[in-house]
């Protein structure tokens, strides 16, 4: 057993060992010079080559979407690559479908830019900009979630759908009490909950993962720092059509982009049934719930319907319970036409979509952004 124990030791530290040395080879003596990308056959840029396409484009001032920072963990930085962007990766491969891959589409953060390379883009990403906006409020609204609000800066306006996101780029930070610092820039993607009428701010709610931009959020920014943030991006958003009711279903931060569209509501005189599905564990994880009575008053026929999944008798609590597939089961009937907005986890949105499809909601008004 000990030699077995010793031998896979050996092997695993091989291994590593090869895994440095190789991306020490490609960080430090490969040397790839000055490169080209050009998108779109319109626009030509010089590059340093080595880095990823995504580093790459966004030191042009051009914003690819990327929830994880570029680890290729999300699958959100797709491209579509020409030519020059050599096989695709195993890293690549669980985020491609067999269209994307046939159509030669790639995950901007794990190709390197290595030669000239031709790629294509939605012209709407030209438009996205990188702004640094001054923290004003910072609001808790659970033990987990915070309320951040944003100001731009003078002169400056953004304009966004609502339902879309934008990503904030967190700065290295030191170690604190009760959580680890770091040593390097990433950019988060958080769903904006703002109305689109105020063009000065932005608005975002923001739970804490213990991951690096939560910590960053919760544990280190205050009011008054300056933060490079960059957008909208995004094709979950409001869409004006013919259908009877609106289905807002969300469950934790999933909350900020259904806000967004409520705000949206409210300030086009949207008259259209809507009901706002809540998925919370127990009334301390219910917020905002004053501002959703007065979207009750305000809005046509708008009705807040939290659902919790973990109540007890001593919670008092006389609204729905279980699961948000539980309220779908209960008041979505078939012979409505709906357009649905799903906000949360890919387990709750594959839920959801079930549920939906059970009753007849077809696929194509059913809009969903996963987190």
């Amino acid at each position: 057993m000990n030699m077995i124990l010793i031998s896979t030791g050996i092997v695993t530290s091989i291994s590593v060992l090869i895994a440095l040395l190789l991306t020490l080879a490609d960080k430090y003596i490969a040397d790839y010079g000055e490169v080209k990308i050009i998108i779109n056959d319109e626009k030509e840029y010089d590059v340093e080559g080595g880095q990823s396409l995504l580093s790459s484009l966004v030191a042009q001032k051009i914003f690819i979407p990327s929830a994880c920072g570029g680890k290729g963990s999300c699958g959100y930085c797709k491209v579509k690559v020409l030519d020059g962007a050599g096989p695709v990766l195993a890293t690549e491969k669980p985020w491609l479908s067999p269209e994307e891959l046939q159509d030669n589409v790639r995950l901007s953060c794990q190709v390197k830019v290595k030669s000239d390379m031709h790629i294509q883009i939605p012209e709407e990403l030209f438009n996205v900009k990188e702004y640094e906006m001054t923290l004003v409020e910072k609001e808790p609204m659970t033990d987990k979630i915070v309320r951040l609000r944003f100001e731009l800066p003078e002169g400056e306006t953004i304009n966004f759908k609502p339902g879309q996101f934008m990503q904030i780029k967190t700065i290295p930070y030191p170690s604190g009490e009760g959580y680890e610092g770091c040593d390097e820039e990433v950019f988060r993607a958080y769903s904006v909950a703002s109305s689109i009428k105020d063009t000065k701010h932005v608005e975002f709610l923001i739970g804490y993962t213990m991951g690096i931009c939560s910590t960053y959020v919760h544990k280190v920014l205050k009011v008054g720092d300056k933060v490079l943030i960059n957008g909208p991006y995004g094709d979950f958003y409001y869409h004006d059509d013919d259908s009877e009711e609106i289905l807002l279903i969300a469950a934790g931060t999933g909350f900020a982009p259904i806000r967004s569209i409520l705000n949206h509501m409210r300030d086009n005189d949207i008259k259209k049934k809507t009901r706002f599905y809540f998925g919370a564990r127990t009334p301390s994880d219910l917020f905002l719930v004053d501002e959703m009575k007065q979207f009750e008053k305000d809005l046509y026929d708008f009705k807040f319907m939290p659902t919790l999944s973990r109540t007890t008798p001593e919670h008092n609590w006389d609204g729905d319970t279980g699961r948000v597939n539980n309220s779908i089961d209960k008041y979505v009937d078939e012979d409505t036409t709906y357009t649905a907005y799903l906000c949360g986890s890919p387990r709750m949105i594959e839920g959801i979509v079930k549920s939906l499809g059970e009753k007849k909601v077809p696929a194509d008004r059913i809009f969903y952004d996963e987190f």
